[in-house]
């Protein structure tokens, strides 16, 4: 028997079609009353959260030509790593495997540079069309949900490696989110696309990404699936809201204050998820990451707004405070172990960049192109500027933007990938327009 939430899913995927707009109005004011009644809830029990900085308010305008220079260079990795037989793009350069938030983030690159006029409607349909086709055409995990990652020349399941994985190595449920996000602009602002994310939709079953309200990853151990809760604070509220903008019952994860606490850094409270490595065996990543994104996108609610800004002060504060120009967050690298989390706190610790199996790797630590340019387009100030002034040759003409500079050597880190180009054109189209889901939902 199908659940309450997947047959009223059911109801408004069938609805939407010729009327997307209409339900993509409905299903945003959704999730502002969600958002709002936790508001009011964190009016009557503070939780220890002190408001230090008035609503953001974003200003647009038009381009300049050093903008439209800076996003057609991070269009130029999209270009190079684009797999015409599936229409994925590679995540890093060359290297053909692909996850769905990376995915994710190609679709938004991709609706950035059309709306900024440097990909043409042609190219930008015949593209979000091939794509949208391999969605309903790639194998799933167990029949039910995107693996976490594919092969960009041919579509099948592969492991992290880029291993063919003829079973799948499990789903996502912030991965999935983040594919969410792109899907849903396409379904408001592109109607002709409503059939296709209907059918693919379909195919996936989204009540699997939920259990009691929290967001849960799955996974094969020992010939069982096992059921994980998924996120830390952060992503998991980030994640969430797309989520619940499906309709999935994701209520206790887009809740804030379920895990909160907060740790003093440099003289600010700095929130992070009391579940870390030693008590959950996860890592509770701080960082720029989920903060910026919900900026880019979302336009932040009252508790991303408080702690988004708390987030950028405390690196600007390193910075006064030693000298060290300062824009962490997770991002590849181009030498093993190929990834890293460089965090302001993280176990119990701050300012240490780790593994994701918690191996702390901190002469790894690099100023990120992408966070750079991010805050400089959500807090346009000094340091803002600064830091764009430090990454804004960090480029190759051909391949696209380099992932940052390491802190230690002064070396770039020559890492081309599909996040930091992708987040570069997000912060190109957001000095012009604002919020990517705001701008979705806007009537014309």
């Amino acid at each position: 028997m199908k659940s309450k939430w997947r047959v009223f899913r059911e109801n408004v995927v069938y609805a939407r079609n010729h009327i997307a707009f209409i339900v993509g109005l409905i299903l945003a004011f959704s999730l502002i009353y969600h958002l709002t009644r936790l508001d009011e809830s964190l009016k009557m029990e503070r939780v220890h959260v002190k408001i230090t900085h008035p609503p953001a308010k974003f200003t647009t305008g038009n381009l300049t030509s050093e903008d439209l220079k800076i996003a057609k260079i991070a269009w130029k990795y999209f270009e190079n790593n684009y797999q015409p037989s599936t229409g994925l793009v590679n995540s890093v350069d060359g290297f053909h495997s692909t996850t769905l938030w990376d995915t994710g983030n190609y679709l938004l690159a991709l609706i950035s540079a059309h709306e900024i006029g440097i990909v043409s409607d042609e190219e930008f349909r015949k593209r979000v069309d091939k794509l949208l086709t391999t969605f309903y055409t790639m194998p799933l995990f167990e029949g039910k949900l995107p693996n976490k990652s594919y092969d960009t020349l041919t579509g099948k399941m592969t492991d992290y490696e880029g291993h063919l994985s003829e079973k799948g190595i499990g789903w996502s449920a912030i991965d999935i989110g983040r594919i969410s996000i792109p899907l849903f602009i396409l379904l408001n602002k592109y109607p002709e696309f409503t059939e296709k994310i209907h059918k693919i939709l379909q195919r996936w079953d989204l009540d699997a990404l939920a259990k009691n309200g929290v967001l849960v990853s799955g996974k094969p151990k020992n010939g069982k699936l096992q059921i994980l809760q998924e996120g830390r604070l952060g992503y998991e509220q980030f994640a969430a809201k797309m989520l619940f903008m499906l309709s999935l019952d994701v209520i206790k994860s887009l809740d804030y204050r379920e895990h909160l606490s907060f740790t003093k850094i440099f003289g600010i409270d700095i929130p992070y998820d009391v579940r870390d490595l030693k008590n959950s065996g996860a890592n509770n990543y701080v960082l720029s990451e989920p903060y910026m994104l919900d900026g880019l996108e979302f336009g932040w609610d009252f508790y991303s707004s408080e702690f988004a800004y708390r987030i950028y002060k405390v690196q600007e504060k390193r910075f006064k405070e030693t000298g060290i120009p300062t824009a962490v967050t997770e991002d590849h690298i181009d030498q093993p172990p190929w990834f890293i989390y460089n965090c302001i706190f993280v176990n119990g610790k701050p300012w240490q960049a780790i593994t994701d199996k918690g191996e702390v790797r901190n002469d790894l630590r690099t100023l990120s192109t992408k966070a750079a340019f991010a805050w400089y387009v959500l807090y346009p100030n000094d340091y803002t500027r600064f830091l764009y002034e430090k990454i804004k040759n960090n480029y190759n003409p051909e391949k696209g933007w380099y992932a940052g500079i390491y802190e230690k050597s002064g070396r770039i880190n020559k890492s081309i990938n599909i996040n930091t180009n992708a987040i570069v054109l997000e912060s190109i189209f957001f000095k012009k327009v604002g919020p990517l889901v705001i701008w979705a939902t806007r009537k014309e």
